[in-house]
């Protein structure tokens, strides 16, 4: 974090700025889709992120080069936000981001993408998430097999993932400036690819 101080003219007025250069107002779906990019670029892996499926209704033409779309809906609710193949081994996860500093609600994921990671796992894929606890501005790639340990049991017990299961069970991912997510470091080291 950095203060500036602007002086003005005769130092009549004084103002502080404090620029927080942590995340550059970047959220974790772009920052996964800048590290994607630079994993692309040195030829490490092909991960990208999925397009959601949209029905286009009614497309306003107001000049041959100015089409507009007016309406369209989701034709189905989308899995998960990246897929791709890393060493050989298909990955597909999603990301998530929570402003509470105690826990992930499971309300944040749909049991759609549930069942999508399921398959995927069953199949030898590897599945998970990346999560964001903003207010820690901490991130974790927590595996499938956590996550879905507290989905399952969700109707009997929590609702949430706490933070110290993050902590204890998920793995850590650095922020850096490049790769900025590098996630895939985590799976070298704990999956062993």
């Amino acid at each position: 974090m950095v203060i500036t101080m602007i002086k003005y003219p005769n130092m009549r007025k004084q103002q502080e700025k404090m620029n927080n250069y942590a995340n550059l107002g970047m959220t974790l779906e772009s920052d996964i889709e800048i590290t994607n990019q630079y994993y692309l670029d040195r030829n490490i892996a092909v991960i990208h992120k999925k397009p959601t499926p949209v029905q286009v209704v009614n497309v306003s033409y107001p000049a041959r080069n100015k089409a507009k779309i007016i309406e369209a809906y989701y034709k189905t609710p989308s899995t998960t936000d990246f897929n791709g193949i890393y060493k050989g081994k298909y990955i597909d996860f999603d990301a998530k981001e929570t402003n509470s500093s105690t826990s992930m609600p499971l309300r944040n994921i749909h049991s759609h993408q549930i069942e999508h990671l399921s398959r995927v796992h069953e199949h030898g894929g590897i599945a998970f998430l990346i999560v964001h606890f903003k207010k820690q501005n901490q991130y974790f790639l927590l595996p499938f097999e956590v996550l879905n340990r507290f989905w399952q049991n969700q109707n009997t017990g929590r609702k949430s993932i706490p933070y110290e299961t993050f902590v204890t069970e998920a793995y850590e991912i650095k922020f850096s400036f490049q790769p900025r997510l590098d996630y895939l470091k985590v799976l070298d080291t704990f999956y062993n690819i």
